[in-house]
C-alpha cells in the first residue's frame, strides 16, 4: 500500500510510513493539546513534496492560521503565494457553507486536504426541503434534536456527506474535532471515530508535564497501541524517544 508521509517526526516509524493514501484520518483530543499543529505539519510535509494542499478552517481566520505555522517554521504564506497551499476559511453560519466546501474539494485537485475542525459543521443547522409542501425549506436545528436519536442522525449526515466529497476528490486527508474532558467517546459528536480510516489522539498529562499521542486506530496498518510521549516546539509535534 503507498504511504503518505505525516511529516511529523518519528511517526511514520509506526505507521509502517505514514497514512494509508487517500485514507481520511481524524486527529482528536483536548483544547491544547496539538491537534491544529498536527495538521501544520501534515500541509507542510505535503507542499515540500510538491503536493497541492488545501486547509478548510471553520474556526480561525487565514492570517492567524498564517501567523501561528509561521511560528512554528512553517512558510505558510510562501506556499501559499506560491498556489501550493490554499486556506479557506468557511462561515458555518451561512447556509452556502456546504456548497463552498464541497465545491472546493471536489474541484481543487488537491492531494492533501485537511479541515480543521469538524465540529461547528458537524453543529450547523441543515436545511431540508419540505416533504409535505414543496414551497420552501425547512430550517433544521440539530441542537432541538439533543435528547433524541435524531440528533446522532444528523451527526452523521453531516460526517458522511462531507467524507463522500473528500473521498471522491481521491485526496489524503486530516479532520480534527475536539475532545470534551468528560467525553465517553474519541470525539466531542463520538461519531467521526467509527467513520474516519484512522483516528489519532492527543492528550497531555499535567502532573507529570507530559504530552501524549495515541495511534487508536488506522487501516491496514499495523501499530502499537501504546501511547507515546511527544514534544511541541520549532517544527512542530514530534515523538520522543
Amino acid at each position: 500500500m503507498e504511504r503518505i508521509r505525516t511529516g511529523v517526526e518519528g511517526l511514520d516509524e509506526i505507521l509502517s510510513g505514514g497514512f494509508p493514501k487517500e485514507s481520511i484520518t481524524l486527529v482528536s483530543g483536548p483544547p491544547g493539546s496539538g491537534k491544529s499543529i498536527f495538521c501544520y505539519q501534515f500541509i507542510s510535509q505535503g507542499v515540500n513534496e510538491g503536493k497541492r494542499c488545501l486547509l478548510v478552517t471553520l474556526d480561525r481566520k487565514v492570517d492567524k492560521i498564517i501567523s501561528q505555522a509561521e511560528e512554528l517554521g512553517f512558510p505558510f504564506r510562501a506556499s501559499v503565494d506560491s498556489g501550493m497551499l490554499k486556506i479557506l476559511y468557511v462561515d458555518t453560519n451561512k447556509r452556502s457553507a456546504y456548497d463552498t466546501i464541497l465545491r472546493e474539494i471536489l474541484n481543487g485537485g488537491y492531494e492533501r486536504i485537511v479541515i480543521d475542525s469538524i465540529t461547528p459543521l458537524i453543529e450547523m443547522p441543515v436545511h431540508l426541503k419540505d416533504t409535505v409542501s414543496s414551497d420552501g425549506i425547512d430550517f433544521i436545528d440539530p441542537a432541538e434534536f439533543n435528547n433524541l436519536d435524531t440528533d446522532i442522525t444528523l451527526k452523521r449526515f453531516h460526517l458522511k456527506y462531507i467524507i463522500d466529497a473528500i473521498e471522491s476528490a481521491g485526496g489524503t486527508a486530516l479532520i480534527t474535532s475536539e475532545a470534551p474532558f468528560d467525553s465517553s467517546g474519541v470525539s466531542r459528536d463520538t461519531i467521526s471515530e467509527f467513520l474516519a480510516d484512522g483516528v489519532i489522539f492527543l492528550n497531555y498529562d499535567p502532573a507529570m508535564d507530559r504530552r501524549k499521542l495515541t495511534v487508536i486506530k488506522m487501516r491496514n496498518t499495523p501499530h502499537t497501541l501504546k501511547t507515546q510521549s511527544i514534544g511541541i516546539g520549532e517544527g512542530g509535534l514530534k515523538l520522543l524517544r
